[in-house]
């Protein structure tokens, strides 16, 4: 599963203003409306329910919130860099600054856990989120993202 079958340059929001858990999820809810074509508070409660069920911040300074919705056919991805760190309730305690927002179909099963692994993967490596954390561009970490040359699991 190669991330650039789920992101757009689009999907990509370079210097997101946020001051918290919720208003992150909320703008990042209205992009992916304008992606998906579904109404933004249907796409923030579902995404608002998973964090219910324990938080999408998955340490170090990672946020991977993700929601199953019956209204699209195809997985969608988002990424946004946080202009200033917030508190995600992460497992670790320490503050997010990067997220990657990943919407399945209801039936996507399999489809959605392979692309949580995969964006699992590329964010557990700290080279590549160093250097998304100082990339000066939409399309420079859009680049980083779906750099399809770097070494990966299946």
């Amino acid at each position: 599963m190669e991330l650039d079958s789920i992101i757009g340059p689009e999907g990509v929001i370079a210097d997101l203003k946020a001051n918290s858990k919720k208003q992150a999820l909320q703008e990042l809810s209205a992009r992916a409306a304008t992606i998906t074509g579904v109404h933004e508070r249907t796409i923030f409660d579902i995404l608002l329910e998973r964090e219910r069920l324990g938080t999408t911040g998955v340490g170090q300074g990672i946020a991977i919130p993700h929601g199953k919705l019956g209204e699209i056919d195809r997985l969608y991805g988002l990424f946004a860099r946080l202009s200033s760190p917030i508190d995600f309730e992460s497992i670790d305690e320490q503050p997010v600054d990067l997220i990657f927002l990943l919407l399945a179909p209801q039936g996507a099963g399999a489809d959605h856990l392979k692309a949580l692994a995969r964006v699992s993967r590329l964010l557990r490596d700290r080279e590549t989120c160093e250097k998304l954390r100082h990339c000066d561009s939409v399309e420079a970490i859009y680049a980083l993202l779906t750099d399809n040359t770097r070494p990966h699991a299946a």
